[in-house]
């Protein structure tokens, strides 16, 4: 079921490995909370993790290969926008559910019509238990932020971060690099986005080459209403014939990351096909180069735009003037590099049954 201009979407989905991951049923509201003492004391009952969005910051994209995927070449950073991931572990005589919301402050919002089994988050779960061999029960309550299909990977962002909660709330140990290994099935952006920060990434995902350190970057976020879907987006670049992969280019732009990059210098392989794709994309990048007096680039297969700042209050100041002057939402962000991923916290209150998700308030999914 589809509502026109959803907002609120609350559909509990079970995951059982002997049932293949499909509904079967709903139970009413939420555990109670209770410790569940087959997992060791101290291990949480309930955490909120935040799943940050990316920008390509350079993306070069080579020809079809033979195993029909493109290889690539980008230098990815990820940015405080952000969903923001509430997860319960369940006793193990519950059925996992889940729900997807809208967050109050995403800047662009879509339908959530998508059957809750293909959302990438579910099926990171659904993968993490067929890693271990057993059911890992869970209640997600995931608040979005990043919008569709906008290149910011946001589908990717939040399997990533379900990866990372569930390890952390059965105290599974694995390391980052097993989780990396089962995200890398899943999509090709999965693997960067469990630690995040800043990294050159290659292949199809699978060659990553991390930053330690990297200057605080300032970027202004435009979230058009131009669809530019991944795949024909893909289909039109073919068309173009293009040329090797600039492996070295993105790898000079990037260096050790730690200067930020001239505005001008920046470059996307699929930002022709997408403009091409979708000319209101092209109209409001050329809007958005005029006022910020500096080149707007487009981040993945688009749609989202992007400006480089000069610094966190020029980015704020020309955030304003996108909104007021290109009716288009926009938002200020920064892009950090750091050792490790983004914090887990435990949530008692979740714990408690604070938060609840009731049959009354649910959606049924579109199959």
């Amino acid at each position: 079921m589809v509502l026109p201009g959803l907002t609120r979407f609350l559909s509990p989905v079970f995951s059982d490995l002997d049932g293949g991951g499909c509904p079967v049923g709903m139970p009413a509201g939420m555990p109670e909370g209770r410790p569940n003492r087959a997992y060791p004391r101290g291990v949480s009952d309930a955490v909120r993790i935040l799943a940050p969005a990316k920008v390509n910051l350079a993306l070069a994209v080579g020809p079809l290969g033979a195993a029909g995927m493109h290889p690539i070449s980008s230098w990815m950073v990820t940015v405080d926008l952000c969903d923001e991931l509430l997860v319960t572990r369940l006793p193990s005589d519950r059925l996992s559910r889940y729900a997807i919301l809208w967050h109050e402050e995403a800047p662009r919002r879509s339908d959530i019509d998508w059957s809750i089994t293909r959302d990438l988050a579910v099926r990171a779960h659904l993968a993490l238990e067929a890693h271990v061999g057993r059911r890992l029960p869970v209640q997600l309550r995931m608040d979005k932020r990043i919008p569709v299909g906008g290149g910011l990977g946001g589908g990717s962002t939040d399997a990533a971060a379900m990866l990372r909660a569930v390890d952390h709330l059965f105290g599974l140990g694995l390391s980052l690099e097993d989780l990396e290994a089962i995200g890398r099935e899943l999509g090709s952006d999965i693997p960067f986005l469990v630690r995040g920060g800043s990294a050159i990434v290659g292949g199809t995902g699978e060659r990553l080459e991390r930053h330690d350190r990297m200057a605080d970057l300032h970027l202004v976020l435009a979230f058009p209403d131009a669809p530019s879907p991944t795949g024909p987006v893909y289909a039109a670049f073919d068309e173009q014939a293009p040329g090797p992969l600039r492996e070295d280019a993105v790898r000079r732009l990037a260096g050790d990351g730690t200067a930020a990059p001239a505005p001008d210098a920046l470059f996307n392989d699929l930002a022709p096909a997408a403009l091409r794709l979708a000319p209101a994309l092209g109209t409001l990048g050329a809007a958005l180069s005029e006022l910020a007096d500096r080149p707007a680039h487009v981040t993945g297969s688009g749609a989202t735009l992007f400006v480089v700042a000069d610094d966190a209050l020029h980015a704020e100041f020309l955030a304003r003037a996108v909104v007021e002057r290109l009716d288009t939402p926009a938002l200020a962000v920064t892009a950090h590099a750091g050792p490790a991923p983004a914090p887990i916290t435990d949530d008692a209150d979740a714990a408690a049954g604070a938060t609840r998700i009731d049959a009354s308030d649910a959606v049924e999914p579109s199959p």
